[in-house]
C-alpha cells in the first residue's frame, strides 16, 4: 500500500509555471514504483500527462517541451514542472504510483495506475 499527497495546485495565470509535488509513504514491500501525473476535468476521463519510469519519461503531447516530470522512484517522490500554462491546462492533477513496468505496459490508461492521491487543483485564466 502506497498513499501519495499531491501539493502545489495554484490558481495561475496563462504563460506563468507551476511546481506539482508528490509525497509518497507507506510502502512495506520490496517494489520500486513508477510514478505519473494525470489529470481530469468535470464529465471527462482522466487523461494521462507524463510519466517517469526509472530514466525513463513519457508525455502527453499537449505538455511536451513545457512540462517536466522529475522525481526519485525509490523514495516515491514526483514533481511536474509546468512552463508556459494555457487555459486548457486547467485541471484537478492526480499523482499515481505503480510497480515499475516495462515495455508494452498501457501506461497511459488511469486502470493501468495502482495507487492514486487526492488531487491539487490548477487553474489557468487571466
Amino acid at each position: 500500500q502506497v498513499q501519495l499527497v499531491e501539493s502545489g495546485g495554484a490558481l495561475v495565470q496563462p504563460g506563468d509555471s507551476l511546481r506539482l509535488s508528490c509525497a509518497g509513504s507507506g510502502s512495506t514491500d520490496n517494489y520500486y514504483y513508477a510514478l505519473g501525473w494525470f489529470r481530469q476535468t468535470p464529465g471527462k476521463e482522466r487523461e494521462f500527462v507524463a510519466a517517469l519510469n526509472w530514466n525513463d519519461r513519457y508525455y502527453v503531447d499537449s505538455v511536451k517541451g513545457r512540462f517536466t516530470i522529475s522525481g526519485d522512484n525509490v523514495k516515491n517522490t514526483v514533481y511536474l514542472q509546468m512552463n508556459n500554462l494555457k487555459p486548457e491546462d486547467t485541471a484537478l492533477y492526480f499523482c499515481a504510483a505503480t510497480p515499475l513496468f516495462s515495455g508494452g505496459y498501457d501506461f497511459r490508461r488511469a486502470t493501468s495506475w495502482s495507487y492514486w492521491g487526492q488531487g491539487t487543483q490548477v487553474t489557468v485564466s487571466s
